[in-house]
């Protein structure tokens, strides 16, 4: 399955820790977080992507161009510069990536939108942001998803609230959706996402359409909207503070998210 992140956005609230790269390229350890949340999908067998490219998407195409030179160690003679010898097998990774530019002024609504002519016309897929971190269960993510037959699954955490709030009822049906409210004590959305390819129905090509809102509140309104609830680990890394947790995790090798050898 398919699985397209939401990568250009300009996180504004933490260029306090990188003010000239894209926030899924801020590094937790050696590597950016986006390449964490890439690798606990291709762990659980999901290896397709396509990134949704904004704000200093360059940078995100020069990581995955220059991937293997930058992860290897590597022979090459300077007189055959197309000649290159990688010497850390382990370190190859059989993934597919795609790379699209889908604006820099431009709301998770129309990335979305932008990107469907890379989804078959049949197929369902997963979408995320290039900004959170889970020990989600995929599996049992698209099974729940296929169960129901609705458009669109979300998943469902219970961190501190600062985020979209979901009202769910018995059935895991959505109820109710509210953009970042101030102060509540129920599920959050935890933005990892299980669409059909009639999600585009819902989207359009609007530079300032923002996913979050009227799409996602249109889905509720007409029942199809369904929530997936985890109460796992779930970590978005919004601001400074958050990407010292993730990193505070990662170093001690207490990461909750890590599913890969």
């Amino acid at each position: 399955m398919k699985v397209v992140i939401l990568c250009g956005g300009q996180g504004t609230r933490i260029r306090d820790i990188a003010e000239n790269i894209p926030k899924p390229m801020i590094k937790i350890g050696t590597y950016p977080i986006l390449w964490h949340i890439m690798q606990t999908y291709a762990s659980a067998g999901h290896k397709e992507f396509v990134l949704c490219l904004g704000h200093l998407g360059h940078l995100i195409k020069e990581f995955f161009l220059n991937y293997n030179t930058l992860t290897n160690d590597f022979s090459l003679k300077l007189n055959e510069p197309n000649t290159i010898h990688f010497h850390n097998e382990k370190n190859a990774l059989d993934w597919h990536v795609t790379l699209a530019e889908t604006g820099n002024n431009v709301m998770t609504g129309a990335r979305i939108k932008r990107i469907k002519r890379y989804i078959a016309s049949d197929q369902t897929f997963m979408l995320t942001y290039g900004d959170g971190l889970s020990d989600l269960d995929f599996s049992s993510l698209i099974d729940f998803h296929s169960s129901h037959g609705k458009t669109m699954t979300l998943t469902g955490v219970r961190p501190p609230g600062r985020f979209g709030e979901l009202e769910v009822d018995q059935q895991g049906k959505a109820v109710e959706f509210n953009e970042k409210p101030q102060a509540t004590g129920g599920m959050i959305s935890g933005g990892f996402f299980v669409c059909q390819n009639s999600i585009f129905d819902w989207l359009d090509d609007n530079p300032a359409l923002v996913f979050e809102n009227d799409p996602m509140r249109n889905l509720v309104a007409s029942n199809e909207l369904m929530v997936y609830q985890h109460d796992g680990f779930w970590q978005c890394m919004d601001t400074a503070r958050d990407h010292r947790l993730l990193t505070s995790m990662w170093d001690s090798g207490s990461a909750p998210w890590k599913n890969w050898l």
